[in-house]
C-alpha cells in the first residue's frame, strides 16, 4: 500500500523530535529554565530528594522506617513489617497505585512526569544543573562540543563527567539502601569485596546505568524506554488537562513592529518556548508523547507575554475542550469512574491493613493418618502446624486444649518463632477414651503467647475406628 503523507502541519508526528530524518540522534541543548512553575518544581524536586536520601537513615525500634527487599521478601512499610503472607496486600496496593496513576493521567496529564519522576528530577534538577554551572547555558554548551580539544575544554569535560560519576554512585548506594537497609549499605563499605560480592555487583551496575542515562541516553529515556508516555495516547482525552498552546489566541504568528497595525495573534514565533524543552518538540504542534509536563515553556511563554504586555497563559495548563470552548471540564465519566474504583480500592486497603494481625496461624490434622492408641487408654491424632511472626520480637508460641481433658505434645519443630520468621513442625493431641464418644469430634486448639491467647483455632480429632468381626 502506498504510503499516505501527513496533512500540512502534521510532519512532527512523523518521527521524534530528537531524530534527524536519518535516524541519527539530534543532541538537545534545553536553554536554562526559570520562572514561578520552575521555583515551584524546585521545592518539590529537593524535598522529594530529602526523602530519597534521608528516609533510609530513620529508623524505628532499630529497623527501617521503609524497606523494599524484593528479593529476600522483606517489605517495611511506615515501620510495619510485611512477609509472604502478605503478599496480597502489596499486590493489592501496587494495583490501587496504578489505578491512581491512570485516574491523575485522565484529568491532569502527565503531571507525574514532570513534578515527581526520578528520571525528570535527577536529570533537570542535579545533572542539569551541574551542566549548567560548569558548561554554561545552551549557546555556550553548543559552541563547547563544536570546539577543539583545549586544556579548557578537557578540564569542563573532565570535571562534569567525574560529578556525574559520583553522583551516579551517590544515588546508586541511596536506591541500594531502600532495597538492603542502610546497615547493608554500611557493611558493603566496611567488609571486603569478595564477602558481599552480590551486593557489590548492584552497586557497580546501578551506578552504571544510573551514569549513562544521566550522561548520556537522557530524553531518550522518557521516549523510548518509559512505557508511561505511550500509554497517554489511550489515557488522555479531549478533557485531560495537559500543557497546552492556545492556538486561538496565537495564532496567527508573527513580529511585532512599532507603528504597524497589530494584524497577528499574541505568539511572536520567538521560539523561547522550543529552546527551553529538554525534549526538543515545538509544544504549539499541540500534544506529543514527548512531552513531560515539565512547564519550562510556560515559564518561557510567560516571561514574553509581560516583556510585549500582553496576558500570560498563552501556553497554559488546559484541556484541548478548553482552548475550543473556554469551558474546563475536570469530572468527567472517566473520571469518575477511575475516582470511584479509586476509592473502594483505597478503602479495601485501609481496612486489610487495619485488620492485619501480627501472626498467621494454621493447625490441621496431618493427612492421611487415622488416630494412633497411646499407653493408659489414650487416643492421639497427629497435627501440623505453621506459625507465621509477622512482628520484630520473638514469639514463644504455647498450645493448649480448649474444653476437653487432653494433652499437647510437639514432636517436631520448635514453637520458638523467630521475628519475621516462619515455624512449621508437628505435635499430637492425646486424649482419653472416655472422651471420644464420636469417630469424629470438634475440638479447639488455644494458640498462646506469654499467658495471652493469640488465636484459637478449631479442627477435628478423628476417633477409634471400630471394627466389625468375621463370623
Amino acid at each position: 500500500m502506498e504510503k499516505q503523507d501527513n496533512p500540512k502541519g502534521e510532519e512532527f508526528r512523523d518521527h521524534l523530535a530528537t531524530l534527524t530524518e536519518e535516524g541519527k540522534r539530534k543532541w538537545v541543548y534545553p536553554k536554562k529554565p526559570k520562572g514561578r512553575f520552575h521555583n515551584a518544581r524546585l521545592i518539590v524536586a529537593y524535598l522529594l530528594l530529602a526523602i530519597l536520601f534521608g528516609v533510609p537513615f530513620i529508623k524505628v525500634n532499630g529497623h527501617p522506617l521503609m524497606l523494599f527487599d524484593i528479593l529476600g521478601r522483606k517489605f517495611i512499610l511506615f515501620g510495619i513489617a510485611f512477609g509472604p503472607q502478605d503478599f496480597h496486600l502489596i499486590v493489592l496496593t501496587i494495583i490501587s497505585l496504578v489505578v491512581f496513576v491512570f485516574l491523575f493521567t485522565v484529568v491532569f496529564g502527565r503531571l507525574w512526569c514532570g513534578w515527581t519522576c526520578p528520571q525528570t528530577i535527577f536529570m533537570e534538577m542535579l545533572f542539569r544543573k551541574i551542566e549548567y554551572f560548569i558548561e554554561g547555558d545552551a549557546n555556550k554548551q553548543r559552541a563547547l562540543n563544536k570546539a577543539p580539544w583545549t586544556t579548557e575544554k578537557i578540564l569542563k569535560k573532565t570535571t562534569k563527567h567525574v560529578i556525574f560519576a559520583i553522583l551516579a554512585f551517590l544515588i546508586a548506594n541511596a536506591l541500594l539502601a531502600w532495597i538492603i537497609g542502610i546497615d547493608g549499605v554500611y557493611e558493603l563499605a566496611s567488609k571486603p569485596i569478595s564477602s558481599v560480592m552480590g551486593k557489590f555487583t548492584a552497586m557497580i551496575i546501578f551506578s552504571g546505568v544510573i551514569y549513562f542515562f544521566y550522561a548520556y541516553f537522557r530524553e531518550q529515556v522518557c521516549t523510548l524506554i518509559c512505557p508511561y508516555g505511550r500509554l497517554q495516547g489511550v489515557m488522555l482525552d479531549q478533557n485531560s488537562i495537559v500543557i497546552a498552546y492556545d492556538y486561538k489566541r496565537g495564532e496567527p504568528r508573527g513580529k511585532i513592529r512599532k507603528g504597524q497595525e497589530q494584524k497577528y495573534g499574541d505568539c511572536i514565533d520567538c521560539h523561547m518556548c522550543v529552546d527551553v524543552c529538554p525534549t526538543g518538540i515545538d509544544i504549539r504542534d499541540g500534544t506529543q508523547l514527548e512531552c513531560v509536563n515539565c512547564t519550562a515553556c510556560i515559564d518561557a511563554c510567560d516571561t514574553v507575554m509581560t516583556k510585549i504586555k500582553r496576558p500570560k497563559g498563552l501556553i497554559r495548563f488546559a484541556s484541548k475542550e478548553e482552548i475550543e470552548t473556554g469551558v474546563r471540564k475536570i469530572f468527567t465519566p472517566r473520571a469518575i469512574g477511575y475516582t470511584v474504583v479509586l476509592v473502594l480500592l483505597l478503602a479495601l486497603d485501609t481496612f486489610m491493613l487495619t485488620t492485619r494481625s501480627d501472626f498467621e496461624l494454621s493447625i490441621v490434622r496431618t493427612a492421611g493418618l487415622l488416630s494412633q492408641e497411646q499407653p493408659g487408654n489414650k487416643i492421639s491424632n497427629l497435627y501440623d502446624f505453621d506459625i507465621a511472626n509477622k512482628t520484630f520480637k520473638d514469639l514463644p508460641a504455647k498450645l493448649e486444649l480448649v474444653g476437653v481433658k487432653g494433652e499437647i505434645k510437639v514432636v517436631d519443630g520448635d514453637l520458638d518463632v523467630k521475628p519475621n520468621s516462619v515455624a512449621k513442625g508437628k505435635f499430637l493431641v492425646i486424649l482419653p477414651a472416655e472422651e471420644v464418644k464420636r469417630i469424629s469430634i470438634p475440638i479447639k486448639i488455644a494458640v498462646k503467647n506469654q499467658d495471652k491467647v493469640i488465636d484459637v483455632i478449631q479442627t477435628n480429632f478423628l476417633g477409634r475406628i471400630k471394627r466389625k468381626n468375621k463370623k
